[in-house]
């Protein structure tokens, strides 16, 4: 009843079972065996279960299955003849939810909430369960809001009911629905941030987003404090430049565009981080440019001290190393899920704390040695943890075996005991042995009698009087003594108390750690940083980057740019680089040429150049001179909106009108094969509107690369100031042609289509035929033109009568040296169907 849209894990014992449907859904999911537990009249009930110590190797596999489960847990230890037990829902995991076995250490693992007033006004709250973050945004476009949806890419939506109804656009996440009261409950979330007032009520939708997230998540967590939540933060497009999901996607920050994973994105090439904290950091400011140039110039005076300073890179990065998760390990801490061996690994983190602050103090950068100050406080938390934990403690933490030697003199006594039984028993065995003469006797335990003094048939007249008989056997008789008694007790009490007061230092341990949850956080973050710019110093000094030049005069300059990931992906090859030049007076290049010339490589080049000084990464370039801009926008490639009905060619102009509604004179645009979705004509118009608009727009006037198979609009340069021709070079070799990837002056004047293709292996009648048809279309095409406007379009002829008959030249070009036998005999017959179809003979 509590959680009826949950699959409920009800501990009996050493399992958590799962009965009826819930057992039915969970065990083909699982690969578990599905089996039936009487229950009266009604039968059997279908049940199957899990043993409770390899929980977390469960659980992620229905919740990450679109399941939500309730931990139903026992409160009370079984008791013969005590009844029921008493049982609690601890805690409701569902995809958002979910701690254990995350997918992926680098990313995040959000849960969000949408609040909209009125379709006028959204408010998006976002949080990591493991980590302690918690975002809050707010927009009146809802554009923007789906764009940062994408970016953070939550793992579960909560929503208004009626909201998720409204839009199908939040369908494409796995929405949990609730009531409108759940976000306009805001006591609890002014309660447990009572310092973040100011900044909720300044943004009333992000506050009942933040307030609808919170109740969720306290809902879930059953009311657990978690103090690793410290603060919320926000954030606004005047912070951080704002990329739409087609940007982010064509730009390949975090994804790759066919594999769907990190391989061959910018994030895999500036990604050298040494701990999953440092990544993550790493992908949010990826995906969150900083748009003030003071905060740019302090990361990069850091990078650009680390490059400089090899010995102190090398050194920072061999100490990174050696740190662990501490995020997450706080994160365990606070919903009370961490184990022994996982506070050995905090302790081992944080005894590496002092090294560091060595190291930074003696470097000669103020910006780096103030990280030192915030790795202070802990230091004898650290030898408390490291005194107090056996290294080789268990993974669960109520059997003992936690607690290290030397550290609590009543556990060692307790031990000691528990541990001594068997010399004890061995010397009471002698003993007994000589008092009563007996040579075959022998102590013996098990769990119905407990210890017990066992003595064969033939020896029983030998038996004194003090002994107790408890059993008999085929050939022994079992007894017991007071003295051996007293002692079984002792030891069996020692055992229990030692695992009790074991469990007692275990929650002391946890609780001091607790305490200092935002000291360690604190040093969590400046170590992140220092990941993040050590990667980056490495990869400036690896890869051969330069510090970009901010600059406020419009002026893109970069000499020799290269590609940073393509150029990482050559094998053996050196990438070609090329200059660019974009200004107020030439803001908008014209780019034409073949395609796999390099045409779009090159203009992701420059938007990615722009992109990395943006973050405050060094760029590839020999020199780069880069003016801010406010966003970068890319229109590259198309494809099908399948689930939105929408076609490639929808999906493109879509693109395009997102940039043509949000591009400022401070933006940069990359524009690729505009209009190439629809018919020749349609695409010609549209791209020459969106270019002659972007050029002509006094307003407007912003950076752009245009690249085009329409070399009509190269006349563009002729007619509006500030557009200018590019092309990709490309050398001929007979009927061969070379890519040379460079970006030239002025336009092309082939398409060199009918070159890819055979570069491509089309089969040779195939591309006869196309070089034949092209021949005919430009001859038409001309003579078009040459008729003048008051001329009817002539029809074009494919087949003219001979003498001049095109087939004539058909055969001409073959090349019969490059075909087989058999492909000149299907070209003979299929030659002989044409001209009969043509001709009569």
């Amino acid at each position: 009843q509590q959680a009826p849209d949950a699959i409920l894990f009800f501990r009996l014992g050493d399992f958590y079972e799962m009965f009826g449907e819930d057992a039915e859904t969970a065990a083909p999911i699982l690969e578990i065996a599905l089996t039936g537990r009487g229950a009266g009249e009604s039968g059997k009930v279908p049940m199957c279960g899990v043993p409770f110590h390899a929980v977390d190797n469960y659980l992620p596999k229905l919740v990450l299955a679109g399941y939500k489960v309730a931990i139903c847990e026992q409160m009370e230890e079984a008791a013969a003849g005590k009844g029921i037990v008493k049982r609690e829902i601890i805690r409701i995991v569902s995809p958002g939810t979910l701690t254990e076995k995350l997918p992926r250490e680098d990313d995040h693992h959000y849960v969000a909430a949408v609040y909209g007033e009125r379709e006028r006004e959204w408010g998006l709250a976002f949080a990591d369960i493991t980590t302690g973050e918690f975002t809050v945004f707010q927009t009146p476009f809802e554009d923007v809001l789906f764009t940062e949806l994408e970016r953070i890419h939550p793992a579960e939506l909560v929503i208004a009911a009626d909201l998720a109804k409204k839009n199908r656009r939040f369908s494409l996440y796995y929405c949990t629905r609730c009531e409108r009261k759940n976000f306009s409950k805001t006591e609890p979330l002014q309660v447990r941030f009572p310092g973040q007032h100011e900044l909720l009520a300044t943004a009333e939708c992000a506050a009942q987003a933040a307030a609808g997230l919170w109740n969720y998540i306290q809902e879930t967590m059953c009311g657990l404090d978690l103090a690793h939540f410290l603060e919320i933060r926000t954030y606004t497009s005047e912070e951080c430049m704002l990329l739409d999901q087609w940007t982010r996607r064509n730009l390949e920050l975090t994804e790759s565009l066919r594999a769907k994973d990190k391989k061959g994105t910018l994030f895999s090439v500036l990604n050298l981080t040494k701990t999953a904290f440092g990544a993550r950091l790493l992908r949010n400011w990826l995906e969150q440019p900083l748009l003030r140039e003071k905060e740019i110039l302090k990361r990069l005076d850091r990078v650009e001290y680390l490059v400089e300073d090899s010995f102190l890179r090398v050194d920072l990065a061999r100490l990174l190393t050696g740190i662990y998760d501490l995020e997450r390990l706080i994160g365990k801490v606070s919903y009370s899920h961490i184990n022994a061996r996982e506070l050995l690994a905090l302790a081992q983190t944080l005894e590496q704390l002092p090294a560091f602050r060595a190291v930074l103090e003696n470097s000669s950068s103020g910006r780096l040695q103030e990280y030192a100050a915030l790795l202070t406080g802990l230091d004898d938390l650290a030898e408390l943890l490291r005194e107090a934990i056996h290294p080789e403690a268990p993974l669960t933490v109520k059997e003992g075996g936690i607690i290290k030697p030397g550290f609590s003199v009543q556990i060692d006594e307790l031990r000691q005991i528990a541990a001594g039984g068997k010399s004890w028993l061995t010397q009471l065995e002698n003993q007994e042995r000589e008092r009563t003469g007996i040579r075959s006797l022998k102590i013996g335990f098990n769990k119905v009698f407990g210890y017990y003094i066992e003595i064969t048939h033939a020896n029983t007249k030998s038996v004194p009087a003090d002994y107790q008989r408890k059993q008999t056997l085929a050939n022994a008789e079992r007894y017991i003594t007071p003295e051996l008694k007293a002692y079984e007790h002792k030891i069996m009490t020692a055992e229990a108390r030692l695992i009790e007061l074991e469990y007692e230092e275990y929650l002391k341990l946890r609780e001091e750690v607790r305490s200092r949850i935002a000291v360690i956080l604190r040093a969590a973050r400046a170590l992140a940083e220092i990941d993040v710019f050590v990667s980056w110093a490495e990869a400036a000094v690896r890869y051969h980057y330069v510090r970009p030049q901010l600059r406020h005069d419009g002026v893109i300059a970069v000499t020799e740019g290269r590609h940073p990931v393509v150029e990482q992906v050559l094998d053996g090859e050196a990438f070609v680089p090329n200059d660019t030049q974009l200004s107020s007076e030439q803001h908008l290049a014209v780019i034409t040429g073949p395609n796999m010339a390099g045409k779009s490589t090159y203009m992701r080049q420059v938007a990615l150049l722009v992109l990395m000084a943006h973050i405050g990464s060094f760029v590839p370039a020999e020199k780069a001179a880069i003016s801010l801009v406010d966003r970068i926008f890319t229109r590259v490639g198309a494809s099908d909106d399948l689930a939105g009905g929408q076609s490639t060619f929808m999906v493109e102009m879509r693109e395009v009108a997102h940039i043509l509604r949000y591009a400022t004179p401070r933006s940069l645009l990359i524009f690729d094969e505009v209009g190439r979705g629809t018919s020749t004509y349609d695409g010609l118009s549209i791209a020459w509107a969106v270019a002659e608009y972007l050029a002509s727009q006094k307003d407007l006037k912003t950076k752009t690369l245009f690249a085009t198979h329409y070399h009509e609009l190269t006349q563009l340069a002729e007619q509006t100031p500030g557009v200018f021709n590019l092309h990709v070079g490309v050398k001929e070799r007979g009927e061969d042609i070379v890519f040379l990837h460079k970006i030239l002056a002025g336009g092309a004047d082939r398409s060199y289509g009918i070159h890819v293709a055979r570069l491509a292996g089309l089969p040779p009648e195939v591309l006869v035929r196309a070089r034949m048809l092209l021949k005919e279309l430009e001859d038409t095409a001309t003579k078009v033109r040459m008729m003048g406007e008051d001329q009817k379009t002539a029809q074009l002829t494919l087949f003219e009568p001979l003498p001049n008959h095109p087939i004539l030249e058909e055969v001409s070009l073959l090349k019969l040296e490059e075909m087989t036998p058999r492909q000149t005999l299907e070209y003979l017959y299929d030659l002989q169907e044409r001209l009969k179809k043509t001709h009569e003979f």
